[in-house]
């Protein structure tokens, strides 16, 4: 458990998978007490989800954490799409606006690794082989009982609870929510092995055809992840249990696919030279598409597939995890801190819900899409695919959704949305840029530096953008070049921010420089001097706007959802 700067009961988190790892290192971050318990003695040795998208890839850069993923993982930069051997759709990913112009497979127990080394730093560790056995809810704790393996109990008061016990929930199951979906009729198989091929190593290949889909993700140094659809599984050697969830270990009863199986399935599938060999691992596991209607009851919160499973189509449900770990952890310590009303909580349902329920919608679509051997599905795959494939704008917005760049909470109501000339609008992610800090928090000296390296997710970042000095009305020191006159209206928005949000915020004044290193300032922030950007800890952005009454929408905004005491403000006054 961490040291805790609050005197505050812990919050509890149920499942130290990806998504409880995140929940914990965003509290933690924030200086809130965590437990963070498993019921599984130890990490689970199977391979599961694989693929880690250029958003999440950029919030673990702010979080201090992306050096070893980048060095662990293997980079693919095109997907494409085959039926019956011939290339139906491309699409590359290197025109994203990010440093992470790519998909990184990583093996999911090697990010686990990773999110529990960075946590320990904070003084968290996991407690395994500890099971959640009873819990209810009170006005202002939740009463549990925690058993280890030994078979020692223990009564535990936290705050508030995570559940992100995967797919089988115990917690969701005993709140009663439904999991409302459906289960896909085919049984899959999935294996880990080492393939021979002609095409390069930093591309992914899915080959449709009238037997069924057949899948390759690279995983660096000839290591492939293969899925293949319409397997005949194997009759079991017990009755067969309820059908086992992807990401979860095989079923015992039934006997894993051979070499020989994988061999025989890629051979009748794939029109390319492709050679498995070295079976690492494999299972057979059948793919669901379900969710909850509640992501928040009570005190109690789900994430992760705890709160969602669907197809592995996209590489999206470890990320939409993570992402909502992170979406949730800066609230619940605004709140626990007593420093932001209870309602602030409920915002985590209404801008991840759906979310979750269009990444089912796309994940669904997609998979039966590509599985279609008659039909309208099929001929919208091999006749109208290659035509929308060649559009610009369908290829690009194709790239922005699967890197998940493009999620925003634009309807959510703690944006504020100015017009501004150019720039991203309130409620999406704030991009990096290339930028010269005037000044900033912490005795911070003037500099070059980038948006993703001043903001810290245990803060709100104040983003004040100021004009520049002409370059021939400057003095000759460089520190003093981009040094323009203090505005009087941001100086006074940039002290009453501070005054709204104590120890909360971190507030810089920058303006734009050029050379190497990352975008331009007005290439991602637009071309207004002055002007204010509002960035939440979780790399969003809550309010934008520039100077006059712009201001004071922003000083209401952030009293009425940041600080206690604060009434809901009639949006359309603002």
């Amino acid at each position: 458990m961490v040291a805790a700067a609050y005197d505050v009961s812990p919050v509890l988190i149920v499942g130290a998978g990806p998504t409880g790892l995140a929940a914990a290192m965003s509290l933690a971050r924030a200086h809130i007490p965590v437990r963070l318990i498993d019921k599984a003695p130890r990490p689970n040795p199977y391979s599961r989800a694989i693929g880690i998208q250029a958003r999440t890839l950029e919030l673990l850069e702010q979080h201090r954490l992306i050096e070893p993923f980048l060095e662990l993982g293997h980079r693919v930069r095109i997907a494409n799409l085959f039926s019956s051997g011939m290339r139906l759709a491309q699409l590359d990913f290197d025109p994203l606006h990010t440093r992470y112009p790519y998909l990184l497979f990583l093996d999911q127990s090697i990010t686990e690794r990773l999110l529990t080394e960075h946590l320990a730093t904070f003084g968290v560790t996991i407690e395994r082989g500890v099971e959640l056995t009873m819990f209810a809810q009170g006005a202002a704790s939740i009463q549990t009982t925690l058993r280890r393996a030994d078979g020692h109990t223990e009564t535990m008061r936290p705050s508030y609870m995570i559940a992100a016990d995967g797919a089988h929930s115990v917690i969701r199951h005993r709140l009663g929510l439904g999991f409302e979906g459906k289960t896909f009729e085919q049984t899959y198989l999935l294996a880990d092995l080492h393939a021979e091929t002609d095409w390069p190593d930093d591309e992914l290949h899915i080959f449709a055809s009238g037997e069924g889909l057949v899948a390759l993700f690279p995983m660096g140094h000839g290591r492939h992840r293969l899925i293949a659809d319409h397997v005949v599984e194997p009759p079991a050697v017990a009755p067969p249990p309820t059908p086992t969830v992807l990401g979860e270990p095989p079923l015992e009863q039934v006997p894993a696919p051979s070499l020989e199986q994988c061999k025989a399935l890629v051979a009748r599938r794939v029109r390319e030279r492709v050679d498995v060999s070295d079976l690492a691992w494999s299972a057979y596991f059948h793919l669901h598409s379900r969710m909850v209607d509640r992501l928040r009851v009570g005190r109690i919160f789900l994430a992760g597939d705890a709160a969602h499973v669907h197809s592995p189509a996209g590489a999206q449900g470890m990320n939409t995890g993570i992402q909502e770990a992170f979406n949730l952890g800066w609230k619940l310590a605004r709140v626990l801190k007593g420093a932001a009303p209870d309602r602030l909580l409920d915002t985590y349902h209404l801008e991840r819900h759906p979310i979750e329920r269009e990444v089912l919608r796309q994940t669904g679509f997609i998979m039966q899409m590509a599985e279609a051997d008659h039909g309208p599905l099929r001929l919208l795959r091999e006749r109208v695919m290659p035509v929308l494939a060649a559009l610009g704008p369908l290829r690009d917005a194709a790239r922005l959704t699967i890197s998940e760049l493009s999620i925003q909470y634009r309807r959510s109501p703690l944006t504020l949305e100015r017009v501004l000339d150019g720039g991203p609008r309130a409620g999406e992610r704030a991009p990096d840029a290339l930028v010269h800090v005037v000044d900033g928090p912490l005795g911070r000296a003037p500099g070059v530096g980038c948006i993703f390296d001043l903001h810290d997710p245990a803060f709100f970042s104040l983003f004040l953008l100021v004009p520049p000095l002409p370059v021939d009305d400057t003095p000759l020191d460089p520190a003093a070049r981009h040094a323009p006159p203090p505005d009087p209206e941001l100086e006074r928005l940039a002290a009453e921010v501070e005054r709204l949000l104590p120890g909360a915020v971190r507030i810089w004044r920058i303006t734009d420089t050029t050379g190497d290193g990352g975008p331009a300032l007005s290439e991602s922030y637009g071309r207004t001097r002055p002007s204010f950007y509002l960035v939440r800890p979780d790399g969003y952005i809550s309010a934008r706007g520039r100077t006059g009454s712009d201001l004071h929408g922003l000083l209401r905004h952030c009293e009425t959802w940041f600080t206690v005491g604060g009434e809901i403000p009639d949006q359309a006054a603002l």
